[in-house]
């Protein structure tokens, strides 16, 4: 299915792990019972958390979460268009419990890199030798005018999985059949580049099951997005894109697809162009670095700069960033990016506490998109460290896309492939 066939792409990907996992590990003395504080459960705070027992089991590993259970935003799309129940994305954190890992169910509201402590909004405090930081994004909401975060629930983003995935689920259920259903696409950089592609995938489906008179339009302040080709050719396939019957619509920045102004009251959103009123509206905001990013001084725009190497901050000593909140391009912010950069931020933490340099690192990624119950694809990319100029770069000619001229049978099995891939990765960082 890849210009690298898969068995050679886990090859190389096992073999460049082991090979990040090994290099420049001198045996020396380790710093037994050093205390770690992670902050957020995402995939990139669990497995970071994972591994640094794994590595290390002496380490006194403290993860701070504040909700007692976890939605995967990779699949939630499923849940929208009606493949998959709530429970089906929840993860819990009882086996990391089990490992040895200390779970604290609370907010953390401040993190003080002089002091080397985190502190609780139920007045914990926690002193670390190192700290990681995974908090995932939040939204610019001013970003998009007449907008503001009492809105999502009038129309909800769903980009962070949890109650607005069940929100946007039910408006569905609700809408009837002949509404519009209106997706305010985000620029990027965001979460999941092919996410909203994919949903729209999936409501077109269920409005070809269930609501054949309704439609979708996505209004797209971009020319271009991620697995365009192979998502317009499943669009044409299965829901009779750019045809007067057309279950979707895309309009992209050159055609006024921009928006300028929403009316939440009314329902209506502006571009340039045209006004546009959905019964059910999604807006999926600018996105940046979760809140405490910015209230522990990590940030600089919208998103944390990192030490690509080891994820420890540009801007405070001692803590590390992951996952969507980090710097860490080209890699996409994706949970398979968190999961992999976790890796490599659990391996290089351990390394400097026992004062040897950190490894040179490889990272991983794949990406699945559903089409449809029967139609998926995907792309994955193996990524090296560049020292020199601080960067994650792909390996020439790694990885993949899934072909144009794949055959149905093909689609099928990666439909298979993703949902076995959703199992080890929630395997992998949860347990």
């Amino acid at each position: 299915m890849f210009s690298t066939d898969r068995r050679s792409f886990i090859k190389l990907t096992g073999g460049l792990a082991a090979a990040s996992a090994l290099t420049g590990f001198p045996s020396i003395a380790r710093a037994a019972g050093a205390r770690v504080v992670i902050v957020g459960g995402g995939p990139g705070g669990a497995t970071c958390a994972r591994y640094l027992r794994r590595h290390d089991p002496s380490l006194d590993v403290t993860l701070i979460e504040a909700n007692k259970e976890y939605h995967t935003c990779f699949m939630s799309n499923e849940v929208i268009g009606g493949h998959r129940t709530m429970a089906q994305i929840t993860v819990g954190y009882d086996k990391l419990a089990k490992e040895g890992i200390k779970v604290v169910n609370d907010w953390v509201v401040g993190i003080d890199g002089a002091a080397k402590k985190v502190t609780t909004k139920g007045g914990q405090t926690f002193g670390y030798d190192r700290c990681v930081v995974a908090p995932g994004i939040d939204f610019n909401y001013g970003g998009l005018e007449g907008f503001s975060e009492s809105a999502i629930e009038a129309m909800p983003h769903a980009w962070k999985a949890g109650p607005q995935t069940a929100l946007l689920r039910k408006q569905l259920e609700a809408m009837p059949d002949g509404g519009v259903f209106v997706m305010v696409a985000p620029a990027m950089p965001y979460r999941c580049p092919p996410g909203p592609y994919e949903r729209a995938s999936l409501v077109a489906e269920y409005f070809k099951n269930h609501k054949p008179k309704s439609k979708v339009i996505i209004l797209d302040p971009k020319d271009a997005f991620s697995k365009q080709g192979l998502f317009i050719q499943a669009w044409k396939k299965l829901y009779g894109f750019e045809t007067d019957k057309a279950l979707i619509e895309w309009v992209p920045a050159a055609k006024g697809g921009k928006v300028t102004k929403i009316d939440v009251a009314g329902m209506v959103v502006e571009t340039d162009f045209d006004k546009v009123k959905g019964a059910v509206v999604n807006v999926i905001p600018p996105q940046k670095a979760g809140k405490i990013a910015f209230e522990a001084g990590l940030a600089e725009g919208a998103w944390c700069p990192v030490n690509k190497q080891t994820f420890e901050s540009k801007k405070v000593a001692g803590v590390h960033v992951l996952g969507d909140a980090s710097d860490a391009a080209t890699m996409p912010k994706s949970g398979y990016s968190a999961n992999s950069q976790a890796k490599v931020c659990a391996r290089n933490i351990v390394a400097l506490l026992k004062g040897q340099l950190p490894a040179t690192p490889s990272y991983i990624n794949t990406c699945y998109s559903l089409a449809s119950k029967d139609h998926a694809f995907s792309v994955a990319g193996v990524y090296n460290f560049d020292s020199n100029e601080n960067k994650i770069v792909e390996v020439k000619g790694s990885g993949g896309v899934s072909p144009m001229d794949a055959s149905a049978e093909d689609r099928k099995r990666e439909v298979a492939y993703a949902y076995s891939w959703y199992d080890n990765i929630v395997h992998d960082s949860w347990g």
